[in-house]
């Protein structure tokens, strides 16, 4: 089937990631037709990638449910990340049937986050909500939603664990995840994530003016910290809801969101400070986090091994000898893992087995370098000390954490730097 190309599409705003207080204000790039346009009092934004077997009905759904409750003063607002089956093409071609209906095709930028807030900035509405396009959000909740923020919430939030809500096939181990992910926000970043159920929710709505004037900067897919961090949320209320399974398309949630919502709750527990670090000695915070996230990857192996090796009640072998054999199996481990994501923008640079093989064998002497100097604190501490062999084994590798991540980023990588 064809759809009719209307080349109608909302212009992609640039610049910073910064909600205007007025529905028609300025802002880079935005829309120009916004100036012009009737403010509504509720703007819904939609972000999609490969959602075609959805967006129909998605849009459906919701007319049915707000044409009646906000008649003529509401807006969805479709943003497309480029997908390649083409999502855009299909949304724009109910424009004719739905007028509320606008569409953003985003090719210079992708993201979950990064979409709803370059939404927002063209959005017109003084309430602005987000709502996943594969029917897992229940449409209906909507209107619960829009209840809380007219009785006077500055934020609504979908929650799953509140009376109410829950989830309908989830796995042990996804719900083990769920959980301890909110677990470590309480932990790392209490006063956010403290405030609500459900941190981890991307269905929510909040007052343009609690969220308008700081700029964003959010990571990965749970804005809702964003908004929570950074804006000036008084009131918040939650409704519950019940996580529905995929109907339509691939689920897109990975182990890689996992750990940028950990990046993203320390970037908000700094307050700035990453950023100021960084532009004062020009250190790579950001890609330090990631190699020191992969060397934890490495500790669970070395540590193991290691008491495999040379456990009484195992193999006993002599300590020395099973700590070289655990830290090369490490770096091994944590070469594969950083060339593909810590150094992973300058590693694509240099394609090849020959480049990686060069890659490696740098990775490799810097890191026995370094394990030269753990060899020796290990012995340090376990015989001159008397330290636990386990205890004196994680000081020595944090140690010369430091040291293999900056030697590294400026050896081993150094030749994907170059233009």
């Amino acid at each position: 089937m064809t759809y009719p190309i209307l080349k109608n599409l909302l212009k992609t705003p640039s610049g910073s990631l910064q909600i205007p207080l007025n529905p028609n204000g300025e802002i880079n790039g935005a829309d120009q037709d916004n100036k012009t346009s009737k403010p509504v009092q509720f703007s819904l934004i939609i972000p999609t990638y490969n959602e075609r077997g959805n967006i129909n009905y998605i849009i459906e759904s919701l007319t049915r449910l707000l044409d009646p409750f906000l008649p003529n003063d509401y807006e969805l607002i479709i943003v497309d990340d480029n997908s390649p089956d083409h999502t855009w093409e299909i949304a724009e071609s109910l424009t004719l049937t739905y007028p509320q209906l606008r569409v953003m095709h985003r090719t210079e930028e992708k993201g979950l986050s990064s979409a709803v807030i370059r939404g927002w900035q063209v959005a017109r509405g003084e309430i602005l909500g987000v709502i996943d396009a594969d029917l897992q959000h229940p449409p209906e909740i909507l209107l619960k939603l829009l209840n809380c923020i007219q009785q006077g919430a500055d934020l609504a939030v979908a929650s799953r664990h509140v009376d109410g809500g829950g989830v309908s096939e989830w796995s042990l181990i996804r719900r083990f995840l769920s959980r301890g992910a909110q677990l470590l926000g309480l932990i790392i970043l209490p006063s956010v994530v403290g405030r609500v159920s459900d941190p981890m929710s991307g269905y929510f709505m909040v007052r343009r003016r609690a969220i308008a004037g700081p700029i964003l900067n959010p990571l990965g897919y749970k804005i809702l910290l964003e908004v929570i961090g950074r804006g000036n949320i008084e009131t918040i209320a939650e409704v519950g809801y019940v996580f529905q399974e995929r109907q339509e398309g691939e689920s897109k949630v990975t182990w890689k969101q996992y750990i940028e919502y950990i990046l993203h709750l320390i970037r908000l527990r700094s307050r700035g400070r990453i950023a100021r670090l960084r532009q004062q000695f020009n250190f790579p915070v950001g890609r330090f986090i990631r190699f020191g996230l992969v060397g934890l990857s490495g500790v669970f192996v070395d540590m193991t091994l290691l008491y495999l090796l040379s456990d009484s009640t195992t193999l006993g072998w002599e300590l020395t000898r099973s700590k070289i054999i655990a830290a090369e199996v490490a770096i091994i481990n944590n070469f594969l893992w950083n060339d593909r994501w810590t150094f992973g923008d300058l590693s694509s640079q240099q394609r090849g087995w020959n480049q990686r093989l060069k890659r490696f064998l740098k990775f490799n002497m810097i890191c026995l370098a370094g394990l030269v100097l753990n060899v020796l604190l290990l012995n340090l501490f376990f015989n001159i000390f008397g330290i636990n062999r386990y205890v004196a084994n994680l000081i020595a590798i944090a140690l010369v954490t430091v040291w293999n991540f900056w030697i590294n980023l400026k050896l081993s990588w150094r030749v994907t730097q170059v233009k």
